[in-house]
């Protein structure tokens, strides 16, 4: 959650109804469930909610901090509350009443084929920014970065006869490929915000996932294996649809049109002249005044910095285990100013646990 202590305000991000693959047994958007809900701090009032996903049967739950920034508008700054979530959109409001700076339409999507199921006919899609994360996937769309990985994906599709399309496409009774995906785009971390340049910046991932649902002989609904998991080659960690698989993006929030955007993270695993994929990651970046993003979050096991005005790497380090959390900086009684970041492995993408450490940076 996030605080507006002058305002008195608690904007609480809400994560998915359960069951979060099925919605058969909870019809209707399924408020307050995938929204913001901004709370007085003393009272617990609702004073306003919006609903990031109606009806949520993809786990593209609200679950990272909202952040709380001023907008440069005519006649002075406009408090708002930006918000990012697995769904790969970035929303904008309005922090007093929740109402979207930028427009959001209620765009019409696929209905869903499993029996008792009634998907939400429209879906709140910003019309700016466009989306951080990948959101659609074809066959045009099978990754080519080896022979090897290309012929894997497309055997795959094959056989189990995948369905794909656009956004909020439900999973189906045939094996369903969604993007972003139950761990794609914007995950705990969330953004940061540089107020001098008036730049968001969210890292994501573009890791898609292969489900399934079936009926079991009480009625309840499952997923079925083996057709639930990611879209990827497991054995060699690598996705099946085109890079990038990791991304840092900037959006301008004076004009809502996306600044920059810059991949994130390499696959060691492939040679070097096709290795600049993109990672999954989780964990978040943090924004400083001298115009460095620090990040880690990746699988890859690299602490990077980037220039807020172009997305350029500037400097990494590799470190003993991938660092799935968000990075601090502070300075030291001298003065210096130092970056630390948590390094330990695990998290949902299954990163080796190879340590249990703090490192902690500095220049000379």
């Amino acid at each position: 959650m996030t605080v507006d202590a002058a305002r008195g305000v608690v904007y609480a991000p809400i994560g998915a109804p359960a069951w979060d693959r099925y919605g058969g047994d909870r019809p209707g958007d399924n408020l307050f469930g995938s929204s913001v809900v901004a709370l007085d701090a003393r009272s617990g009032k609702r004073l306003w909610h919006f609903q990031l996903v109606h009806h949520d049967i993809w786990d593209l739950d609200a679950e990272a901090p909202p952040v709380l920034l001023d907008v440069p508008r005519r006649g002075g700054a406009r408090p708002a509350v930006a918000v990012v979530s697995k769904s790969g959109y970035f929303f904008l409001l309005d922090r007093s009443n929740g109402k979207p700076l930028f427009p959001v339409v209620e765009r019409r999507v696929p209905t869903s084929d499993v029996p008792g199921e009634a998907a939400a006919a429209t879906q709140p899609i910003p019309s700016t920014p466009l989306p951080f994360a990948r959101t659609t996937f074809s066959l045009d769309d099978v990754a080519t970065v080896t022979p090897e990985l290309e012929s894997y994906c497309r055997a795959w599709i094959a056989e189990l006869r995948m369905q794909m399309g656009g956004p909020y496409l439900p999973i189906g009774r045939d094996p369903t490929i969604t993007f972003p995906g139950r761990l794609g785009g914007a995950n705990w971390g969330g953004g940061s915000y540089d107020p001098e340049r008036h730049l968001f910046f969210v890292n994501a991932s573009n890791l898609g996932h292969v489900e399934q649902l079936s009926k079991r002989e009480d009625g309840t609904v499952t997923n079925v294996a083996p057709a639930t998991g990611r879209f990827s080659d497991r054995q060699r960690r690598l996705m099946c649809q085109q890079p990038p698989w990791g991304t840092l993006t900037a959006i301008d929030v004076r004009s809502g049109k996306i600044a920059w955007q810059t991949t994130l993270g390499v696959s060691d695993q492939l040679p070097e002249s096709v290795a600049r994929t993109g990672r999954p990651n989780i964990g978040g970046s943090i924004a400083t005044a001298g115009g460095v993003i620090f990040i880690a979050a990746t699988d890859d096991a690299r602490f990077r910095a980037f220039s807020s005005d172009t997305g350029n790497e500037l400097w990494s380090s590799r470190l003993v285990a991938s660092a799935h959390a968000t990075p601090i900086t502070y300075s030291s009684r001298s003065g210096k100013q130092l970056v630390a970041i948590v390094a330990t492995g695990g998290s949902f993408l299954d990163s080796p646990i190879d340590s249990d450490e703090l490192d902690v940076f500095a220049l000379p």
